[in-house]
């Protein structure tokens, strides 16, 4: 048998298709996190994108997101190694650096539910949207202890 993709292809090698499925669904990029611009350290809050779906752990337009939210990253095999609150379980980080993937990934496991049944994903964790905080400094009523 074959080995799978993520073990014998760069970020750079994977084809549309293998890049996408490399998301784990976990829902932790559309997390608002705050940085401390003197430190440049990263906090996760709890507040989620105005176009993420709390309950799915994915994108309401994902075709659209980028030119919908201005702040929105696109993760790319170039930036995916540069990103620093990229979460330690993300499968785009485990690859670019040469890790494998864990047993919950739907690409190891066969399942779209083992993210959320390891308690990796954020469903039922996204306190409030963005939409609902009507000022810049209520995010830090979300701020989390430590990446989720």
């Amino acid at each position: 048998m074959d080995a799978p993709f993520w073990k014998t292809k760069t970020l750079e090698a994977m084809t549309p298709a293998e890049w996408e499925s490399l998301c784990d669904g976990c829902g932790k990029c559309c997390l608002s996190k705050l940085e401390d611009e003197d430190t440049g350290e990263i906090y996760w809050t709890s507040v989620g994108c105005r176009l993420f779906d709390a309950e799915s752990c994915r994108c309401a337009d994902y075709a659209n997101r980028l030119a919908r939210v201005p702040d929105c990253v696109g993760l790319t095999p170039q930036n995916v190694r540069t990103i620093t609150w990229l979460p330690r379980t993300c499968a785009y980080r485990l690859v670019a650096e040469g890790h494998d993937l864990y047993w919950w990934h739907r690409l190891v496991s066969g399942s779209a539910e083992t993210v959320h049944e390891a308690g990796i994903s954020i469903r039922g964790r996204v306190k409030v949207s963005e939409t609902d905080l009507a000022e810049p400094d209520d995010y830090f009523d979300y701020m989390l202890d430590d990446e989720p």
